[in-house]
């Protein structure tokens, strides 16, 4: 790809990004995007077939990798279950709540029938990213602390509710007063590590 075009590609991703932190992904379209970029429509279909397939490739290209770095920040998948639950929902917090069209792409991606498609496409394999808590959830499935079970369980149980106090924290933005918090978002965790781990090795995890 010839520098121009290059230049060209990172702009209408980077004003994207822009659109959907500053005015919601439901107000972002084609047609807005290339206005703001101050080009043709056709020159954004040349990449992207429409905006789903621009809010993937987006998912996949720009936030995927960064996300990653970000939650493994100070992580280590031989550290007990509660410590790297807890450094795993930290970091969680903090890289979404200040990076607000992450974390509307990553909500976009789990209900996106393309997003597996995309991911076929580029040859990403389920544990090619994260792997490290890959490695973490099956280090404790084997010492009999939690359950084992499909990983996508694990994940839906174990990371969906961070996703959902962050988009709390977010609606509370507009409201007289924010309730979430990195306490609460640790109180929280804990809920969830009880509520997963089995009842004999809850001391375990006080040590």
């Amino acid at each position: 790809m010839r520098p121009k075009n290059l230049e060209k590609e990172e702009a209408i991703r980077s004003i994207a990004l822009k659109i959907i932190s500053e005015e919601g992904l439901e107000n972002l379209s084609m047609q807005k995007l290339a206005k703001a970029a101050n080009i043709s429509p056709r020159t954004i279909y040349i990449k992207y077939e429409n905006k789903e397939d621009l809010l993937v490739k987006l998912f996949i290209e720009e936030v995927l990798g960064t996300y990653e770095k970000a939650i493994l920040e100070n992580f280590n998948p031989e550290m007990g279950f509660a410590e790297g639950m807890k450094r795993l929902w930290l970091n969680t917090f903090h890289y979404l709540k200040n990076n607000k069209p992450s974390f509307s792409l990553i909500q976009y991606g789990k209900s996106s029938p393309l997003l597996n498609k995309a991911f076929q496409e580029k040859n990403i394999q389920q544990g090619e990213f994260f792997a490290p808590i890959h490695r973490f959830l099956k280090t404790h499935v084997k010492t009999g602390l939690i359950p084992d079970l499909p990983h996508d369980v694990h994940r839906a149980l174990l990371f969906s509710p961070i996703q959902d106090l962050v988009a709390e924290y977010f609606d509370h933005l507009d409201r007289p007063q924010q309730i979430i918090n990195e306490e609460l978002v640790l109180t929280c965790c804990e809920i969830v590590i009880k509520g997963i781990t089995n009842q004999k090795h809850h001391e375990q995890l006080k040590k």
